[in-house]
């Protein structure tokens, strides 16, 4: 697999440091006086908290906004966004324990917890099925008669969820993980014959639909406009297959800005979406992950060496895609800022290595080339035992990486 870097409007030059929030750089600079090479990253949970407060307060209130516990699952991160989120959704055991930890469910009340994944096992669904969860969605027919003869075996009823692959989302933009062949969900014209087989199983409560179509949209009118589709869709097809329509989740999909992008419009959204009127009882849920923790989070590494090669130079970094594998594998140009330490502690014995008003190439420490973050972005001076920092790394950072190509140690984690 080769390394795709998409092309940049303009040549990329390295943020100045003080872009860096003056907690992140303490907390940073403070890691480097340690005896070991940094490589760690830094969460502020408030700056998460603040945006799900945000989303939150701009949508109608028959919207429910659940936290995709996937795109960080850093439990201090968990906790910050707990408060000002209607519930969370989850694709594993321990992302199901942590919500449960961390969501202060009361006795008796069903746990605002949905579920994901193309292959949940049996012990999964056994689990999310005896925790109560709100829905379950389920991918094909076969997990529905799993979790049919779970909840038999348990003597309980499993809210469950269809998820849907539509056959075609009439909205232009970024929505584009519909309509083609997935291992996501039920193809829609199998949709009726999947309902008529789950209303002859016991054990099962069909809630609703789940529509997961969206990806990084930063329109917030197309965006608005895929929600009343979602609605207006899983209205239709309720009425059509008998199902008593209480819940429909539309995924997550709203984008993150990175260089030079306009930022999704929250306000914008809210106004439209109030304009959609989904029946009565029917929640309608919303999955941010990546857009609530993206900018919650910064990821640092130690600069190990700097070198020339054939006239390009290299920044070498304690950790590549072993600990921040999302701008090689997303295609991101993912810009960084270089936080100066000035303490060199190998003294006069080892000059330090400079690279100073060039254009770099900023590698990691794997024995492969695919092990490259960024390249070619101009800095004014990077040394070796400085800081690289790259901003916007709260989300499928940590959770994405290679952590045991090459064993070396995982990145560290912290929280401000």
């Amino acid at each position: 697999m080769s390394v795709q870097f998409p092309p940049s409007a303009a040549p990329l030059a390295a943020h100045p440091v003080d872009v860096l929030p003056v907690p992140v750089r303490r907390r940073l600079l403070d890691l480097a006086r340690g005896t070991e090479p940094v490589s760690a990253y830094v969460y502020d949970g408030e700056v998460a908290a603040n945006r799900a407060r945000e989303l939150r307060a701009a949508l109608p209130g028959w919207a429910a906004v659940y936290y995709a516990v996937k795109a960080n699952s850093y439990p201090g991160v968990v906790a910050a966004l707990a408060p000002y989120v209607d519930g969370f959704e989850v694709a594993s055991v321990s992302e199901l324990e942590l919500a449960l930890e961390q969501g202060h469910f009361e006795d008796g009340v069903a746990p605002a917890v949905v579920a994901a994944g193309p292959a949940k096992s049996v012990p999964v669904l056994t689990a999310l099925v005896r925790a109560g969860v709100e829905a379950i969605n389920a991918e094909s027919l076969l997990e529905l008669r799993r979790i049919s003869r779970i909840a038999v075996a348990e003597g309980v009823a499993a809210r469950v969820a269809l998820r849907v692959n539509p056959a075609e989302i009439p909205i232009r933009g970024s929505l584009h993980m519909g309509g083609a062949p997935s291992q996501f969900g039920v193809a829609e014209p199998d949709v009726p014959d999947v309902l008529a087989a789950a209303r002859g199983l016991p054990g099962l409560d069909v809630v609703g639909f789940h529509i997961h179509a969206a990806s990084n949209n930063l329109d917030a009118d197309t965006h608005a406009a895929y929600l009343r589709w979602c609605v207006e869709w899983s209205v239709r097809t309720a009425a059509a297959t008998g199902v008593e329509l209480r819940h429909v989740d539309i995924g997550g999909g709203i984008g993150v800005a990175f260089e030079g992008e306009a930022p999704f419009d929250m306000a914008r959204f809210g106004e439209l979406a109030a304009l959609v009127e989904p029946p009565v009882g029917v929640k309608v849920v919303l999955e941010p992950g990546r857009f609530l923790v993206a900018d919650c989070g910064w990821y640092a590494a130690e600069v190990t060496d700097v070198k020339a090669s054939y006239g390009e130079w290299f920044a070498v970094l304690r950790g590549g895609i072993n600990h921040f594998q999302l701008p090689t594998s997303w295609d991101i140009v993912h810009n960084v800022a270089v936080l100066p330490v000035d303490a060199w502690e190998a003294g006069e014995e080892c000059p330090r290595p400079t690279a100073e008003h060039t254009r770099v190439t900023v590698v990691g420490e794997l024995c492969t080339p695919e092990d490259t973050l960024l390249r070619d972005v101009l800095v004014e001076r990077v040394r070796a035992g400085d800081l690289v920092v790259f901003p916007n790394a709260g989300s499928y950072g940590w959770e994405f990486a290679m952590h045991s190509f090459l064993g070396h140690p995982v990145a560290g984690r912290h929280l401000l």
